[in-house]
């Protein structure tokens, strides 16, 4: 059963992450797209915006689907870890922990699935278990 729960686990974690980075990359499903996104990171302090939103938009992306398909794991969750850390330290760390105050324990909860997930491995329905 571990197997299946790292399953589900990695699979609704890999798709948000996707949808996240196609929000920023495409403009899809309501994101603003790269020179959206660029603008608003821009206006963070986050230079320059529209590279900085490429990579993240990339990491997202990918990171995602390794993650959800279970290849690479360990890289996988570094992406996803690294875009959460960025995410912390640039937007949501100044508001305190608390998701309600714009905090940032959704970041940090999402943060610690992936590395768990990378520490302990994608379980049998991975295609690192096939591969290696």
């Amino acid at each position: 059963m571990m197997d299946v729960g790292l399953l589900i686990i990695r699979l609704v974690i890999g798709v948000l992450f996707i949808g996240h980075g196609a929000q920023k990359l495409f403009g899809w499903f309501g994101g603003y797209g790269l020179k959206g996104t660029g603008g608003w990171m821009e206006s963070i302090g986050i230079k320059p915006g529209v590279t900085m939103a490429l990579f993240a938009g990339l990491a997202e992306l990918i990171g995602g689907t390794l993650f959800a398909a279970g290849l690479l794991t360990p890289l996988a969750g570094i992406m996803i870890a690294a875009t959460m850390v960025m995410a912390i330290v640039k937007v949501h760390g100044p508001n305190g922990l608390w998701a309600t105050q714009n905090g940032y324990e959704y970041n940090l909860t999402l943060l610690v699935v992936a590395i768990g997930v990378a520490l302990t491995g994608p379980g049998q329905y991975a295609l690192d278990a096939f591969l290696f």
